[in-house]
């Protein structure tokens, strides 16, 4: 992220075209007032030349503030030479100010340097007899003042600066993190949905002769899975669009809850009408469990039975969802034994699947998906095949302390 141009730095300074009048106001109203009583106008012509020296440099004091300080330490070295006292030194202390407040330490700390040897060599020609120790202890602290008021300065504009910049990051972070969870929920419901109308058109297809009305049936299921991956897409689409161009059926699509464990139910009936045999427990109290929380159980348990169906044909699962206030564990292992597809009086019912095929695999996004899921909550993951065949997916979640 680069400083140029950074909002921050645009409220904090002004803008380059700005500066110069500003400053050249500041300069004219420290000319007026360090005049004197006649002092200046009354004497000599180059009196009145040195004051202008001594103060105009400081109309560019925040474009070139090193540069402004040498012009005017130039000019007091001048004033220094002919023995000329001037209350315009006082320029010396807004130069020094401007250096701290700007520059890098390493250009404030020779200003400050600088400027104290000045504030030595005012005493030594100036102080009056026996006076000397006061009159740079008095000098010192005003050049000490105008050096710590510069650097509090800079530091409370990087302050603001670096509070501006990661104001920023974590708007990107948000940003990267819902688009994330967009992706895991567009895999989880496209992937979902697909799988299970694909093995109902399968069915469908394998008995369009034999029986006729359940094809039927699988293809009204197919019809309905498919308004429900819509619906499913909206609502998790729902909170980056604007409603105002929405219809209203739309708009309560949106509303409406997001799926928890209550759902697992309805979910492992439309898995068993496209042939996977599936059993859920679930155990605990599921009120106690966050919203959040209950999404992410429902969309693990659906990740993986869509697993189970699209890569391990022929089997049956086993859901176990045991909840508590602090803990989640969410179970899912595919049976290896052949199934038949669909339930009794499902469509499709009565047609054996093929073999099935060792192991459950995904391309990686659904693991991955559901490792990012399961992290969000400090738990743990655990996927891989069981002793005897078939594959088991094993997910705590802590939602004592979810992150």
């Amino acid at each position: 992220m680069e400083p140029v141009g950074h909002p921050a730095a645009r409220l904090i300074a002004p803008s380059r075209w700005s500066t110069t009048p500003l400053d050249a106001l500041l300069a004219a109203a420290l000319f007026l007032a360090t005049l004197g009583p006649g002092q200046v106008l009354s004497g000599p012509p180059w009196l009145l030349a040195l004051q202008t020296a001594l103060v105009a440099p400081l109309a560019w004091r925040r474009r070139a503030p090193m540069t402004v300080l040498g012009a005017i330490g130039l000019a007091a070295a001048v004033q220094w030479a002919l023995d000329v006292q001037l209350p315009a030194d006082a320029a010396l202390l807004v130069a020094l100010y401007t250096v701290a407040a700007r520059r890098p330490w390493r250009h404030t700390l020779s200003a400050a340097l600088a400027l104290q040897v000045g504030v030595l060599l005012a005493a030594a020609r100036w102080a009056p007899p026996g006076r000397f120790p006061f009159t740079v202890a008095a000098l010192s602290a005003m050049a000490g003042a105008a050096l710590m008021s510069g650097l509090w300065v800079r530091g409370r504009r990087a302050y603001v600066t670096f509070l501006e910049r990661d104001r920023e990051q974590r708007a990107r972070l948000a940003v990267a993190e819902e688009r994330a969870r967009m992706t895991r929920d567009m895999h989880d419901i496209v992937t979902h949905n697909l799988s299970v109308m694909v093995a109902l058109a399968d069915s469908a297809a394998h008995v369009r002769h034999s029986a006729p009305d359940r094809a039927a049936a699988a293809m009204e299921q197919v019809a309905a899975t498919g308004r429900q991956a819509l619906r499913d897409m909206r609502h998790s689409l729902g909170s980056g669009r604007d409603h105002a161009t929405w219809d209203e059926d739309r708009i309560e699509e949106t509303l409406q809850p997001a799926p928890g464990i209550a759902e697992i139910g309805p979910l492992a009936e439309r898995m068993r009408a496209a042939g996977l045999a599936t059993c859920v427990r679930v155990l605990g109290d599921t009120k106690a469990v966050p919203a959040a929380a209950q999404l992410t159980i429902y969309r693990l348990v659906q990740e993986a039975l869509t697993n189970t169906l699209r890569h391990a044909p022929g089997a049956g699962a086993d859901v176990r969802v045991d909840v508590s206030p602090r803990r989640a564990e969410v179970e899912v292992t595919d049976v290896r034994a052949p199934v038949v597809l669909g339930a009794p009086g499902s469509p499709g019912a009565g047609t054996r699947a093929p073999g099935p095929r060792p192991g459950l695999r995904d391309d990686g996004r659904g693991i991955t998906g559901m490792r990012e899921r399961v992290a969000a909550y400090g738990g743990t993951l655990d996927a891989g095949p069981v002793a005897g065949g078939g594959w088991r997916v094993l997910a705590v979640l802590n939602l004592g302390a979810p992150r």
